[in-house]
């Protein structure tokens, strides 16, 4: 039986042409994703109002930046947009912006 130490691996970063760093990039795109994702699904139970505009910038950011998360951030950009359908719904009924179940 041989034994050995574990090695890590490690990269050299990858740099773009303005100097950033690409792992960071899709890193920050896969956050914005999965923020997108809670806050439109927690858009659905309160602050729809200001949750459902936030998801969907967020997702929509997420996927212009290429991130490795795709299903969650259109996941979230869904549900920021149920969140205003929700909100249009409710307020429709009781015939005022405010709305309670």
């Amino acid at each position: 039986m041989r034994l050995t130490t574990p090695t890590t691996h490690r990269t050299a970063p990858h740099r773009t042409a303005a100097g950033g760093r690409v792992r960071a990039a899709v890193r920050d795109a896969d956050g914005m994703a999965v923020a997108s994702f809670v806050l439109g699904l927690l858009g659905l139970l309160v602050l729809n109002i200001v949750l459902g505009p936030i998801a969907i910038a967020l997702a929509t950011t997420a996927l212009r930046r290429g991130t490795s998360r795709r299903g969650r951030a259109c996941l979230g950009l869904g549900l920021g947009v149920a969140d205003l359908l929700v909100l249009l719904a409710l307020t429709q009924m009781n015939d005022t912006i405010s709305w309670s179940l």
